[in-house]
């Protein structure tokens, strides 16, 4: 069945729906535009900066060095009202062998045809790469901004983290889509009393375990250092593809200029690095009411909120204990440890909430130490496969 054009099911309009592909940098403009239309009276969404939507969809992104993609739009009359991605990554399909591929960007008004219409384009086209599952949203990658948001509208995503409206879920369901995977978001005081396993722990290991923060005299060493330690961390986590080092690197250079060095800390157990946490400022707060616009003033009072005026919410963005000890007392006073040296950092510049997020619904030992610290699960996000048939 072909959708590149469905009836639209409003009753206000004729028009018919066209599925336009995505083909120049007009096109990509009106893409990274189309949750304005599906937003726009929704108090709790916050606008994505323009600019860097634009940069993250570039050939300059090191993503496209291993994946190729294709990105549609919507559009009823000249108004557009959808979009997606779809997404093949040589590396994932190198390391699971199981000829997935993923679908991103997902946005659309509440319209059963139009929902059915883009995800059957991004299903025909990966079924013409070979693949035979599609999973997401991946907004490129794993490791970039992924899940759909299933509960907790009520509040405002933090950075790199989505939004969504209520009905996506119903709609994707209806569709054949199904849970693949959950994984929470958390919010946590930094200035929580500190748990008396926690200091148990803590004694226990007093010697071995020393803190660091990022050093920016020796940025390259440190940024390969992280790269080692969440890799091997992350290796066993579900869907996980290691990031190249082009990845991290630009990461890294991201994070450089976004954050202080002690936003990132490197815990070291009998002298080598063992685990590692960064947070970043949560730059939704500080860019919410920009329209995702930086010029001919949102450059300035974005500057002057992330250097002038403190932030009130941050978000723990990696972390990670080595593979070899996670599981045992020796990992949780790792993972304690980092926590407590960058929520110290956090204090001290004024933040008085944190999400820490991406965890993964049966990671009981993660949750466990987060609800330990006083941690709520305020947010589900929902990663979604449907075998292409």
């Amino acid at each position: 069945m072909s959708f590149a054009s469905v009836q639209d099911s409003s009753p206000h309009s004729t028009d018919r729906v066209r599925i336009l592909p995505v083909e120049n940098k007009k096109d990509l403009k009106r893409f990274i535009r189309v949750p304005w239309t599906i937003y726009a009276d929704d108090p709790q969404w916050v606008p994505p900066l323009v600019i860097e939507r634009a940069e993250h969809l570039s050939p300059k992104n090191p993503y496209f060095e291993h994946a190729s993609w294709q990105a549609w739009v919507a559009v009823r009359g000249e108004r557009p009202v959808g979009r997606i991605t779809a997404q093949v990554d040589r590396l994932r399909l190198e390391k699971f062998q199981d000829a997935t591929g993923s679908f991103g960007f997902l946005e659309a008004v509440d319209d059963p045809e139009i929902f059915a219409a883009l995800t059957e384009t991004a299903s025909d086209w990966l079924r013409q790469k070979g693949m035979k599952r599609i999973q997401g949203p991946f907004n490129l990658s794993i490791n970039d901004e992924c899940g759909l948001l299933v509960e907790g509208f009520d509040a405002p995503p933090s950075v790199m983290m989505g939004h969504a409206r209520p009905y996506y879920d119903g709609r994707l369901e209806t569709l054949g889509f199904s849970k693949a995977k959950d994984f929470f978001a958390y919010r946590v005081d930094p200035d929580f009393v500190v748990p008396r396993a926690m200091k148990k722990l803590t004694a226990r290991t007093s010697g071995r375990i020393t803190t660091r923060p990022l050093e920016r005299s020796r940025l390259k060493e440190d940024l390969a250092v992280l790269h080692d330690l969440f890799n091997d961390a992350w290796a066993d986590n579900w869907g996980f593809v290691p990031f190249t080092h082009a990845e991290f690197d630009e990461l890294g250079k991201n994070l450089s200029h976004l954050v202080d060095g002690d936003y990132i800390q490197i815990a070291e157990l009998d002298g080598e690095p063992a685990a590692m946490i960064v947070a970043l400022p949560n730059l939704n707060e500080a860019a919410r009411d920009l329209d995702g616009r930086l010029l001919p003033l949102g450059w300035l009072k974005l500057l002057w909120r992330l250097k002038r005026h403190k932030l009130k919410t941050a978000r723990v963005t990696l972390m990670g204990v080595r593979k070899n000890v996670q599981n045992s007392l020796v990992g949780m006073a790792l993972a304690y440890a980092v926590i407590d040296a960058v929520r110290l950092a956090l204090i001290d510049r004024g933040v008085n909430e944190v999400e820490m997020s991406w965890i993964l619904e049966e990671n009981t030992s993660m949750r466990n130490i987060i609800e330990s610290l006083g941690g709520e699960a305020y947010k589900r996000y929902r990663i979604y496969q449907k075998d292409l048939v």
